[in-house]
């Protein structure tokens, strides 16, 4: 039986936001003075039990890093820090910039051409795919799949489909979720991983385990960002990013540091206490400092007061979410007035995926926050109807192949790619 969400979002207009990520430092001096306070009491009233900072090194949080009530206590600690939208904002800023340093993306690269490929279109029932890619840095090229309505509009929006760590953007999931988000009338896109084992259009491969994932994946869903408000017609007041598992992961810290992400879905990912057990998640400190400490549940909240729907289920860490981290959800986005802008589709009997229930769930809600069209998608039943979605074969998805190979030049190495990055941040 489907769940239904714990809370009903009436339809929302979005405002504008077509400006680029989050500058580096706070607005007016009374939110700079709050962010130094924050970080002079960065160690002080920690639940008990919390595992100190090391000694040296990076502090990196991984995996189940606290307890479920450990979480709580931090949660509940942020609260009694943080009380009203002005000492929200000003929190968020701070922790955006030890985010982006922790990432090693402060600063932020210089954003160099994208030179997008585009190939290969194929003609589905209500949509189009086509084989794309763009260059992320100089010389790496990330290989993605992009999904248009048949008819398109003259103003579209878009939404971006980061993956997690199981078939990426060539399994069924994805490819339903992004196909039917085209039949209602969104342009939609997923990416391949960085690094992701030995797929055949990704020249750096079996190097998803290094930390630079985390800083590449985070850099390339924003350069992604780029390529879909490229794209002419591209609305850029209507743009969404969901994903599951790793690729919730992506949502939340995408949406965290980049303005121009107006509804964010992230899927079976939101904890208090559970950090992410990948190095593209939790390889790098973007979790704790010395000026900072901070879980998934707090970077997902920086997404307030913008439209957000997380979906968690009852047999993971996010079991928790109804009454943990949604409840703090509420609680920050009621400091700007915006409660009903947050909402939670819970799924006990469901388990780590994007199943068909918590799909459906995405689609209604994007749905009403970018005025989609849902008739598209209904079966003569009047229910959501994904059997009409054709699923490719990894063969004929492939940007790059024998017949099309990289671009000279193209880098193969991961510690290649980060050498190209820290160039454009010099």
């Amino acid at each position: 039986m489907r769940t239904r969400h714990l809370v009903t979002l009436s339809a929302l207009v979005l405002a504008g936001c077509s400006a680029p990520p989050h500058s580096d430092t706070s607005s007016t001096e009374p939110a700079a003075a709050f962010a130094q306070q924050i970080a002079a009491e960065n160690d002080k009233d920690l639940p008990a039990g919390i595992p100190p900072m090391p000694e040296s090194g990076p502090a990196l949080c991984v995996g189940r890093f606290l307890t479920p009530e450990q979480g709580k206590a931090m949660l509940d600690r942020r609260l009694r820090q943080t009380r009203n939208a002005d000492e929200w904002t000003a929190y968020s800023a701070h922790i955006r910039k030890c985010i982006l340093r922790g990432a090693d993306l402060d600063p932020l690269p210089k954003r160099t051409p994208l030179k997008p490929i585009f190939r290969n279109k194929r003609q589905y029932d209500g949509y189009t795919v086509e084989s794309v890619a763009f260059e992320c840095v100089p010389g790496y090229w990330v290989s993605g799949t992009l999904y248009r309505p048949t008819p398109i509009g003259t103003h579209f929006p878009v939404v971006l489909c980061p993956n997690g760590h199981g078939a990426g953007r060539f399994g069924s999931e994805v490819q339903t979720r992004c196909a039917m988000l085209a039949r209602m009338g969104a342009v939609a896109m997923s990416l391949n991983l960085f690094g992701w084992g030995d797929l055949p259009d990704q020249a750096v491969k079996r190097s998803h385990t290094r930390p630079a994932a985390l800083t590449m994946q985070i850099w390339h869903n924003m350069r992604a960002l780029d390529f879909l408000l490229s794209l002419e017609g591209a609305d850029k007041t209507r743009v969404a990013v969901t994903g599951a598992s790793g690729g919730g992961t992506q949502t939340f810290l995408l949406a965290a540091l980049d303005d121009r992400v107006t509804a964010s879905v992230p899927v079976v990912m939101v904890s208090s206490y559970m950090f992410g057990g990948c190095a593209c998640e939790s390889g790098k400190p973007i979790h704790r400092s010395k000026e900072h400490f901070t879980d998934n549940a707090e970077i997902a909240a920086m997404a307030a007061p913008r439209p957000m729907l997380v979906i968690s289920d009852g047999k993971d860490w996010t079991s928790t979410t109804p009454n943990l981290e949604y409840p703090f959800l509420r609680t920050i986005y009621g400091y700007f007035g915006a409660e009903g802008k947050v909402a939670n589709a819970h799924f006990a009997q469901e388990g780590h995926d994007y199943g068909p229930n918590k799909r459906r769930a995405m689609y209604e809600f994007l749905a009403k926050q970018f005025r989609l069209d849902l008739a598209r998608i209904r079966g003569t039943d009047g229910q959501i109807d994904e059997s009409k979605v054709t699923i490719e074969d990894e063969k004929s998805m492939m940007t790059f192949d024998q017949s099309f190979p990289f671009p000279k030049g193209t880098l193969t190495t991961s510690q290649e790619v980060e050498a190209s990055l820290k160039k454009l941040q010099e």
